[in-house]
């Protein structure tokens, strides 16, 4: 008896269209993991959907259905009658698996992994022909459809029919991703050889309430015909807290308890530090070693506090007993095509992350359960993880197959996250209650027959209600769970749009009412999972999929198809000509949309997180960190993860200490551009540190049109800032009928440095006059040192591949100079270009 061995089958494999009978039809795969997309275009058969209008000459694939094939290695030697096992870790999704010739598998869930046993069927003198039919999931959802007509099929975003398939969602079409439906091996696929192996390894455990120690349970499932114990092992470093071996019991299961005095906790980023245990179980037979099981773990306790209070009830985390104000960004995936998302590619967007001061993110329902590599970098990282259940904007059927499915597909991911520290929280799906409340749809909350459920027009409450929350209790059930998201629980007149309860989707600014962006903190709910304005990608992103020159103009075809958000045009127009003076070149309209996204997440996470300190928000999550593909939308950091001004002002707005002024909203245009006689304003600092803080505050009154100050400086010293909340510093009135149009600008010391500023300046833009602002911008060494005689909104640098930069976005007072560290660059390199609001219709600066 040997150790498990694998071969994971990564070349090797060729593919066709599975009705092409030339035998010159198969084509080489690069690599699996794959999408027949990628494939397609190594080949040469039809060009990058990302690029110009192709995604429309590239439909057609998903109508097609496609054949994978690969001959099987051969089974290593001192095997005996060791068990083969073919891995398939995700088949995508409607695929027909054979081994030579003969039917091993039909599967239907792009998220459920299968093992399948080929012991029998392998043939180990001759050659073992492994082939994969994937039919087109397009046709066969809608083959679903007509198949289940008596269901209502109601959503938003691409075809109903997705709503039957266990597909990733945004496969057809989103309102910020293309129409590609893909198929193919897009998770690992291996050859397994083994007498046993240890299938799973887990905790289970709870911390004592004073944290001074945990207990509980490893476990380890094992599979095969051969092993008696397992040995675990659980260590930090070099100190070991588990050592001990278990037989294994009929079911498979072995176990041993577990103690660990003052267990060295696992936190979230800037809350503590992310210590991960290392958690082993060997198995054995005798003395031999016949499989090993590896693990990082953490110890921590995770609360979701909902507390009735003044404002209704509370909704927020608490880890290890410490309230976390949740500021981050919705997830969705980074790619299309989620096979060549690579390691580096995976860590470079949540470090992304942490350098931007977030430390949750939202993994919508409508994408995919993400890799392991994801996970594992959250924990790493420690960034919490608010983790969709696969559902978006759709009423789901919930026929008998498709629950079964569905459970098996929960139970299968849980048994896979269980382990990471980073889970916080699990939604029965993305805006599913939205869709029951649009359309009316049979919803009785004081009815709490889940049989009942499955016979009225909202028949995927069951899943919500019953299956996912009883599979997250048996499998995960440490972490908390919560119907959708938004939900603000059934019993109210509203389920999804409460203020006072639950998590809010505050689309009320873009889609909705249209609420002007200056207003977010008055609209806002206990918990903001979602919101967003879109901004346009950087010059550079939008001319790798413009490719002719004549459509490089804001509203050119090829601009707008790669904006898939109804209404958009007018959306965008109508922000930037409330708040700016219309640009109409590219890169100046560019600037613009950019500055108002900035804008817009300023206000937002700026007010909701002042209110924190007395928990009435819990936590903003920004809709989205990535795009999918090269684009504009909502995300903060495009395709290329070039960074828009929006990431910058977020990261400053969550800063561990912000400081924060802001003259109270008056909209000119209910008033007809009438001015206020006066203007009210506030000035606070927001900390995430644990600790009081003593610190300066600085604020000083500058006009915009000459750059003096025309009231003496107010200075606050040895203030006191509250720990983990919001301190209010001071409020006063501003004379509008005597006082030119100035900004407020403050700024936050602490031991003499500064670690925050903020610029309030007077609403709309477009009513002052910018001009001859004197914005110096000096290179010295990888420092840039930027200056200014007036006011300057809006300072935005070039986002160069491989450049780093410490700050962008910034407002620049005279008086004040700000460094912005620079990383990534030669001395040889040509200096980053800049610009800024007002500054040559928005066309770059030079040095």
């Amino acid at each position: 008896m040997k150790l498990r061995h694998a071969d994971t089958l990564t070349t090797g494999w060729s593919f066709k269209q599975t009705d092409a009978i030339d035998d010159n039809a198969w084509m080489p795969v690069a690599n699996v993991p794959t999408n027949v997309h990628l494939d397609l275009v190594a080949n040469g058969k039809i060009p990058d959907p990302f690029v110009g209008m192709n995604e429309l000459a590239v439909e057609w694939v998903g109508e097609k259905s496609w054949t994978f094939r690969r001959t099987l290695p051969t089974k290593p030697k001192g095997y005996g009658d060791a068990i083969l096992i073919l891995a398939f870790d995700g088949l995508d999704t409607f695929a027909h698996v054979k081994l030579n010739g003969q039917t091993i598998l039909k599967s239907d869930n792009m998220f459920v992994p299968h093992r399948v046993d080929i012991s029998k069927s392998y043939k180990p003198d001759e050659e073992n022909v492994l082939e994969i039919d994937f039919d087109s999931a397009l046709l066969r959802a809608r083959e679903l459809e007509k198949e289940h007509s008596g269901h209502k099929w109601l959503g938003s975003n691409g075809e109903m029919a997705r709503l039957s398939v266990r597909k990733a969602q945004y496969h057809w079409g989103w309102d910020w991703g293309p129409v590609l439906m893909t198929c193919g091996p897009w998770r690992e696929v291996r050859l397994e050889t083994y007498h046993g192996r240890v299938a799973d390894l887990w905790l289970d455990y709870q911390i004592s309430d004073d944290l001074e120690s945990a207990m509980g349970t490893a476990l380890a499932k094992v599979e095969g015909k051969v092993g008696q114990i397992v040995a675990f092992t659980m260590r930090l470093g070099s100190n070991i807290v588990l050592q001990e071996s278990a037989k294994i019991r009929n079911d498979g299961l072995a176990k041993v308890e577990f103690r660990v005095h003052k267990p060295a906790l696992w936190y979230p980023h800037g809350y503590g530090e992310q210590m991960l245990y290392d958690l082993e179980a060997t198995l054995k037979h005798g003395e031999i070693e016949l499989d090993k099981l590896s693990k990082k773990t953490g110890l921590r306790r995770v609360e979701l506090i909902q507390e009735k209070d003044n404002h209704g009830k509370s909704f927020y985390f608490r880890v290890n007993g410490v309230d976390v104000f949740c500021g981050g960004s919705d997830w969705i995936p980074a790619d299309h095509f989620t096979p060549r998302i690579s390691n580096e590619r995976y860590r470079k967007w949540l470090e992304l992350m942490i350098d931007g001061n977030q430390i949750m993110t939202r993994i919508w329902g409508g994408g995919i359960w993400e890799e392991d590599v994801f996970y594992d970098t959250c924990d790493e990282l420690g960034i919490l993880v608010w983790q969709d259940y696969m559902f978006a904007c759709g009423n789901y059927p919930a026929f008998p197959e498709f629950l079964k499915s569905v459970e098996e597909e929960a139970t299968v991911q849980l048994r896979r996250l269980r382990h990471h520290p980073c889970m916080a929280i699990y939604a029965g799906n993305n805006e599913d209650y939205q869709i029951q409340e649009r359309y009316n749809l049979e919803y009785d909350f004081n009815d709490k027959d889940p049989q009942s459920w499955l016979k009225t027009d909202f028949p995927a409450r069951y899943i919500y209600e019953k299956l996912l929350p009883d599979v997250t209790r048996a499998e995960h059930p440490s972490v908390p769970y919560w119907p959708g998201s938004p939900w603000s629980e059934g019993g109210r007149k509203v389920s999804v749009y409460d203020p006072d309860v639950g998590d809010l989707h505050q689309w009320n600014v873009w889609h909705g009412t249209q609420e002007k962006y200056q207003v977010y903190d008055a609209i806002g709910g206990r918990f903001n999972s979602e919101f967003g304005l879109e901004g346009f990608p950087h010059i550079d992103t939008i001319k790798y999929f413009v490719k002719d020159p004549d459509e490089l103009y804001p509203q050119s075809h090829t601009i707008d198809f790669h904006n898939k958000a109804k209404g958009h045009e007018r959306r965008n127009a109508l922000y930037i000509i409330e708040n700016f003076r219309f640009e109409t070149s590219l890169e100046g309209y560019i600037h613009l949309t950019q500055l108002s996204q900035a804008e817009a997440m300023m206000y937002a996470y700026r007010g909701w997180r002042r209110q924190w300190a007395d928990r009435r928000c819990g936590g903003a999550l920004v809709w989205q960190l990535p795009d999918s593909w090269p684009c504009t939308s909502w995300a903060i950091v495009d395709y290329f993860q070039r960074k828009k001004p929006a990431y910058y002002a977020i990261s400053r707005a969550l800063a561990p200490l912000a400081i924060a002024v802001q003259r109270e909203h008056q909209d000119w245009s209910v008033t007809h551009a009438r001015p206020s006689k006066t203007t009210n304003f506030e000035l606070w600092v927001s900390s995430s540190l644990q600790k009081k803080t003593k610190a300066t505050v600085e604020l000083r009154f500058i006009s915009v049109g000459s750059g003096a100050e025309i009231k003496s400086t107010v200075m606050k010293k040895d203030i006191e800032i509250g720990a983990n909340g919001a301190t209010n510093i001071l409020s006063d009135t501003i004379n509008n009928m005597k006082e030119e149009p100035h900004v407020l600008a403050a700024r936050l010391f602490v031991d003499g440095k500064v670690v925050s500023r903020d610029m309030d300046w007077p609403q709309p833009y477009k009513y002052l006059s910018f001009e001859d602002q004197g914005l110096s911008v000096a290179f010295h060494g990888h420092k840039m040192h930027v200056t200014s005689r007036k006011p300057v909104k809006g300072l935005v640098f070039e986002e160069r591949e491989g450049v780093l930069l410490s700050d962008s976005s910034l407002d620049i007072a005279p008086g004040d100079e700000q460094i912005v560290q620079v990383s990534g660059m030669l001395a040889s390199d040509k200096p980053l270009g800049w610009t800024f609001l007002g500054h040559s219709d928005g066309k770059q600066g030079k040095h």
